[in-house]
């Protein structure tokens, strides 16, 4: 069990692949990494220099300012779990809104943004022994990774899942909102030109619409050690 491996987690949104991908990290005592937080966290911070907003973005200057970007994990010791830092400041609670949800695929989409994060993403796997999760990771960042994950469910089960999770962080949405946002988000993932949202060849897919976390947990813990 002394081999260490690369674990690459793709898929849609709110599939679950954050949560399972943290367990399997703590599982395994491996580097986590929430690709997803990071583009949000680069959405945050276009949003609070008024670089983006529902209907502009100013990629010129956001993509001036983005060596002044600085991304960090910090594990969280109350929840254990890492959490996201732009530039030295706590945004985990920040970055998963809906308004930072609803611009965060225009930031992704970006190939200047995407050049940048994948190189820091490729950087922190060079060792391997890392769970990263997110949309290119097994067909762009880690090519080579020997298990690939990629999860999906139905819009209106995600739908669901997001609603319940933001309503019970205090947020006023509504279900209608969320859904919309599902379904934006799947569009502008699988049809943008760099680095679309695609199933990796060796990919193993997993619909999760039925599973319960620990189902799809053991699921695919059991896969991991078939590699090991």
């Amino acid at each position: 069990m002394n081999k260490k491996i690369t674990i690459a987690i793709d898929g849609f949104s709110s599939t679950g692949k954050s949560t399972v991908a943290k367990e399997l990290a703590k599982e395994l005592k491996y580097i986590y990494v929430d690709s997803g937080a990071m583009y949000r966290a680069v959405t945050l911070f276009a949003m609070q220099h008024n670089f983006i907003g529902a209907d502009f973005f100013d990629l010129e200057s956001l993509s001036k300012t983005l060596n002044s970007i600085d991304l960090s994990f910090k594990l969280n010791t109350a929840t254990g779990n890492a959490d996201m830092y732009l530039n030295t400041i706590n945004v985990e609670k920040e970055i998963r809104t809906l308004e930072v949800s609803n611009l965060v695929s225009i930031v992704a989409a970006n190939p200047i943004v995407r050049k940048k994060l994948v190189a820091i993403q490729k950087e922190i796997g060079k060792n391997k022994g890392v769970v990263m999760d997110g949309r290119d990771i097994g067909t762009v960042v880690f090519k080579d990774a020997e298990l690939k994950i990629f999860m999906n469910a139905s819009a209106e089960t995600r739908a669901k899942r997001r609603y319940k999770e933001l309503i019970e962080k205090g947020e006023e949405v509504s279900y209608e909102d969320i859904y919309k946002n599902v379904v934006d988000r799947d569009l502008m993932d699988t049809t943008r030109k760099d680095s679309p949202l695609v199933k990796a060849d060796d990919a193993i897919e997993i619909d999760n619409s039925n599973l319960t976390k620990e189902e799809q947990f053991n699921l695919i813990l059991s896969l991991v050690q078939e590699k090991l």
